[in-house]
C-alpha cells in the first residue's frame, strides 16, 4: 500500500509494508528530494509541534538512548547566522576542549540550489524542558553531539528557513553521521 502526504510544505511519500523489507521515506524540502536510510524510524509528531517530521536513529552499543532527527520549516525563521549561534547556546564546551574542536561548520550546496551549512557540535548538552519556557529546568547531559543543517529559500518575497537537527549521545550520532551527511547531500 502506498501513501502520500504533504505537511507544512514537505512532501512525504512512503510505503506501508506487511512482512516485506522496510524501505526509506522520501522527503522533499524546497523542491529537492531524497530517500532516508531504511533503518531510520519515522515517528508521529507531538501535538502543537513546530516539527515537520521526526525520526529515531538506533543507539550505539553502550549509549543510553537513540538519537533523534527533527526537520523544521519556518517562514521568516531568522537569519542563518543567528540560528547557528542559537544551536551553539544549547551546548557547553567541556573544560580543556578548544572551541574549534567542539564546534565545526561546513558550507555546502543543498540540492545544487541553496547555500547550506552543516554544524557539528560536541559537548555537554543543556537539555531544557519545556524547550521554549523561560523558567524551564535545564539538565546538563555530558557527551552529547548535534549535527545541524540549515539553509534558506526566498519565495514570493519572503524567507523560508529549513533546518534539520540530529541530536543524541555522541557515539550514536557518530554511528549515523556518514549516512546522515550522505542523505543530506543526496537531495536533488
Amino acid at each position: 500500500m502506498r501513501f502520500v502526504g504533504v505537511v507544512a510544505g514537505v512532501l512525504v511519500i512512503g510505503t506501508a509494508l506487511s512482512g516485506q523489507e522496510r524501505k526509506g521515506v522520501t522527503v522533499e524540502l524546497a523542491g529537492c528530494k531524497a530517500v532516508t536510510p531504511a533503518d531510520w524510524r519515522e515517528e508521529p509528531l507531538p501535538p502543537k509541534s513546530l516539527r515537520m517530521m521526526q525520526f529515531k536513529l538506533a543507539k550505539a552499543e553502550g549509549d543510553p538512548e537513540d538519537a533523534e532527527l527533527a526537520l523544521f520549516v519556518l517562514r521568516g525563521g531568522g537569519a542563518v547566522e543567528a540560528n547557528l549561534k542559537r544551536q551553539e547556546a544549547k551546548f557547553e564546551i567541556p573544560p580543556g576542549v578548544k572551541r574549534e574542536e567542539a564546534i565545526q561548520v561546513e558550507k555546502f550546496s543543498f540540492g545544487g540550489k541553496y547555500d547550506a551549512y552543516l554544524q557539528d557540535i560536541r559537548g555537554i548538552y543543556l537539555k531544557k524542558f519545556p524547550p521554549f519556557a523561560p523558567d524551564a529546568k535545564i539538565t546538563r547531559v555530558p557527551d552529547y553531539r548535534q549535527l545541524y543543517v540549515i539553509f534558506e529559500v526566498q519565495e514570493n518575497g519572503s524567507t523560508i528557513v529549513y533546518s534539520m537537527t540530529l541530536l543524541g549521545p555522541a557515539k550514536t550520532v557518530e554511528k549515523h553521521k556518514k549516512a546522515f551527511v550522505e542523505w543530506v547531500k543526496s537531495f536533488k
